[in-house]
């Protein structure tokens, strides 16, 4: 039996724990203003260095901001200071591409149907300029790369609702960087560019069409595809 030895969280990290907790609970409400460095210090019962990272974080967080000259104040929730959290761990976390991709796929099924549901004539125009992209690169045998990202950006900002457009964008971007090597392979068949592009333009007709379930089971049929794709290579490369 193999144990390892239980690590004792670090003191900022319980002092934002906390501090996150009375926000969590109302009991800091957005405008309050935190006690200053010493009132903290002495409420706690730590050092100013302890108090001084804890803030840093939870500025980092978006959950707090610095007023030069008059304190720090809780910040109002908004979409930045949601997704923020997530895109730090998603810098620090290894080996979670797969993990990755199915939070991706269950939030972008759901945005498909919103985007059915909500495109307005602007957001079309953007996911029909990004097949054109990729019926030119198929001609031209190249990898459409950007453009693919550019037509599930579309749809993610046609959901017309902020959280799930930077949750999508935040686990869309994090995947381009770190599954760069592995795509391409994905196109080492002679049929999967154009199966892919078909894919996309299905889901396009549907989202145009207004079709919300046709929307949904397409993107889900079309992300499944490219994870089972990507999960073969992953787990390949790890072996």
């Amino acid at each position: 039996m193999i144990l390892k030895p239980i690590k004792t969280p670090k003191v900022y990290e319980q002092i934002v724990d906390q501090i996150s907790q009375q926000i969590a609970q109302s009991h800091l409400k957005p405008g309050d203003r935190l006690p200053s460095e010493r009132e903290l210090v002495e409420r706690f019962k730590v050092s100013r260095a302890s108090i001084r990272e804890a803030l840093s974080a939870l500025v980092m967080m978006g959950l707090v901001e610095v007023r030069s000259g008059e304190g720090t104040y809780i910040r109002r929730v908004n979409a930045e200071s949601v997704v923020t959290p997530l895109a730090w761990m998603l810098v620090i976390e290894k080996n979670t591409d797969l993990e990755l991709y199915e939070a991706r796929k269950i939030i972008e099924v759901q945005t498909a149907g919103l985007a059915a549901e909500r495109a307005n004539i602007d957001d079309l125009k953007d996911m029909s300029e990004a097949l054109e992209i990729m019926r030119k690169d198929l001609k031209l045998h190249q990898l459409s790369e950007e453009a693919d990202h550019n037509f599930h950006y579309a749809i993610a900002k046609s959901a017309h609702n902020k959280i799930l457009f930077r949750l999508m964008t935040t686990l869309s971007d994090t995947l381009k960087k770190s599954l760069k090597s592995n795509r391409s392979k994905i196109f080492e068949h002679e049929d999967s560019p154009l199966k892919l592009l078909n894919e996309h333009f299905n889901i396009y007709e549907a989202i145009k069409n207004r079709d919300v379930e046709s929307a949904q089971k397409l993107m889900l049929d079309h992300l499944l595809g490219v994870e089972n794709n990507l999960r073969k290579y992953i787990v390949n490369d790890s072996k």
